[in-house]
């Protein structure tokens, strides 16, 4: 039986899950609401590296395999692509494109939390839209500094952090009311390309508010890339072995 293993992480690929059949496997890492009505397979959980992986592939006849993960989970994807390597099967990705800068953007890049920190240092309102990883940082807030910090879901912060549980889409009123209540001066943002996410970007330019742009890492280079949802579901339908 000829099967699709999607390797899961953003919106667009539910949207693929949706159109497939029950002899295909969507695959998520466990982070967020897991979906229960899929006529495909469902999996969560890792694969241990790029070997687990490659395992994975030749013992459940996997034909080929369908990278959607986020564009920063760049270890992911390059077990992706090794694996699909070394079971001798194609890896597709779908990777969105990244945001651009328009007139009237502030916007400085930054690549790593190193360079983030002399980055902030002038500034007393930050927030952050970078996932949990600033979590890891809350002792080293500097007395100045207040952070405001947007997850998936709600942690525990500090006196000087709070931690907004929030999942998107995000609309531009609701982020103007953000910005405002709390006072933002600078935006830390991965440069997900995400439209569900943009009206923030939007919300600091109307502010005149800078933006610390994390930079994307390289990814590997798999046999296609494609940019929309549309254009995977046409390179599949022109599959018809699956």
């Amino acid at each position: 039986m000829k099967r699709l293993l999607l390797l899961g992480g953003v919106t667009e690929a539910l949207a693929i899950a949706r159109t497939l059949g029950p002899q295909h496997i969507y695959s998520l890492a466990g982070v967020g609401r897991v979906p229960t009505d899929l006529n495909c397979q469902v999996r969560v959980g890792g694969y241990g590296g790029a070997e687990g992986l490659a395992q994975f592939i030749t013992d459940h006849g996997i034909d080929l395999l369908l990278d959607a993960t986020h564009p920063y989970a760049a270890q992911i994807s390059q077990n992706a692509a090794t694996a699909a390597q070394h079971s001798g099967i194609p890896c597709w990705a779908l990777r969105r494109p990244a945001w651009q800068a328009q007139a009237g953007d502030d916007w400085r890049e930054i690549s790593d939390w190193a360079e983030l920190v002399k980055a902030l240092k002038p500034f007393k309102r930050p927030l952050f839209t970078l996932g949990r990883e600033p979590l890891q940082h809350l002792d080293e807030i500097p007395p100045e500094q207040f952070w405001t910090l947007r997850a998936l879901e709600v942690y525990p912060g500090n006196e000087r952090c709070e931690v907004i549980g929030s999942r998107g889409p995000f609309f531009i009123e609701d982020e103007r009311t953000l910005f405002e209540r709390r006072q933002i001066d600078v935006l830390i943002s991965k440069n997900s390309g995400s439209s569900a996410t943009e009206p923030k970007l939007e919300v600091a330019r109307e502010r005149g508010v800078p933006v610390l742009i994390l930079k994307r890492p390289v990814l590997p280079g798999v046999e296609r890339e494609f940019e929309t949802v549309a254009q995977v579901l046409a390179a599949l339908a022109n599959r018809r072995d699956l």
